[in-house]
């Protein structure tokens, strides 16, 4: 009886953040809130370029309008929340609210995996099938393949999610982070985990390890057809078309499987340097990597850098 009043007690969440790091409160708001402003402009910039120039209506411009929307879906699930908590000493968070902030985090997350393996395979059939590309990847094919990818997030999200918020709260209610974030949450739960930590293991397989064999195949086989190429400038070309996809890959891949490769059911250091480093290297992917996937792609595309030139210079004739 004294476990289950206290788990009906626990209503809402303590979202600790900076708060041990009060001096890097104001500077993280700063700089967040441009990143932030950044985000939306860059990626719906690239929305605005992929759905408005017809030179950009391929399946990989319509990959890369998904990518740019889904950044902007994961920043605004969460970024609000952490420019918040830096303006109050002590920020709360209710049941409900930490439950959907965390499901649409991980359900970005997720189906960001399984995009950028489809971006590869798009890549794939580009360069090593030329002649079946319009076949394999037909409108038929890639729109519901998109689609897909949101479902199986969302669906992973779900059972996550799902399983996290049934577990009970007794009394400690304060989550170690600046959002719901699921692994700092299930530290919270007095009761056996280790149901969530196997199913977070399987997820992972799924959406992380299968993801980056598969692109990593895929390249393997675009490399080597690149290097079959005689020209040089034939070789150039070939390459300036997955490059920029490539280097968002890594940047992606690098962090997140730092982060979440590991599922932890306890913390055993528990020490404030660690606590700190998580915490930036998880502000790193929610809110560096979504800016910088706009910038590569701008930088390293010059269909899109022209796109983009041009959507300038016709607002400019506009005004």
């Amino acid at each position: 009886m004294v476990s289950a009043n206290q788990t009906a007690s626990v209503i809402e969440f303590v979202l600790l953040g900076f708060s041990a790091y009060p001096n890097l409160e104001k500077t993280f708001f700063v700089l967040i809130l441009l990143m932030y402003v950044a985000i939306l402009l860059g990626n719906g910039v690239l929305i605005l370029v992929t759905v408005s120039n017809s030179h950009l209506h391929t399946p990989m411009y319509f990959f890369l309008g998904n990518l740019s929307f889904l950044d902007i879906c994961y920043t605004t699930s969460s970024v609000p929340l952490i420019l918040d908590s830096f303006l109050t000493p002590r920020k709360t968070i209710c049941f409900s609210a930490c439950a959907v902030q965390m499901f649409l985090s991980f359900a970005m997350g997720a189906t960001e995996c399984v995009l950028l393996s489809l971006m590869a395979f798009d890549r794939y059939v580009a360069i090593c099938n030329p002649l079946r590309y319009p076949v394999v990847m037909s409108k038929a094919a890639y729109v519901p393949m998109a689609a897909g990818s949101w479902v199986a997030g969302s669906t992973a999200s779900m059972v996550q999610t799902s399983l996290a918020m049934r577990l009970p709260f007794c009394g400690d209610n304060i989550i170690n982070h600046f959002t719901c974030e699921i692994l700092a949450v299930l530290k919270l739960a007095c009761a056996d985990i280790s149901v969530n930590v196997i199913s977070m293991g399987v997820t992972n397989v799924i959406f992380l390890g299968v993801p980056v064999l598969f692109i990593s195949f895929s390249y393997v086989f675009i490399i080597a057809t690149i290097l079959r190429i005689p020209s040089a400038e034939g070789k150039k070309k070939a390459f300036s078309t997955c490059s920029a996809h490539l280097t968002v890959v890594i940047v992606f891949y690098g962090t997140i499987l730092f982060m979440y490769g590991k599922p932890k059911s306890k913390d055993p250091l528990g020490e404030d340097k660690e606590d700190l480093a998580d915490k930036l290297i998880s502000l790193f992917y929610g809110v560096v990597t979504p800016m910088l996937n706009p910038i590569i792609y701008s930088l390293r595309n010059k269909d899109v850098k022209a796109a983009v030139r041009n959507l300038v210079f016709q607002k400019r004739f506009a005004f």
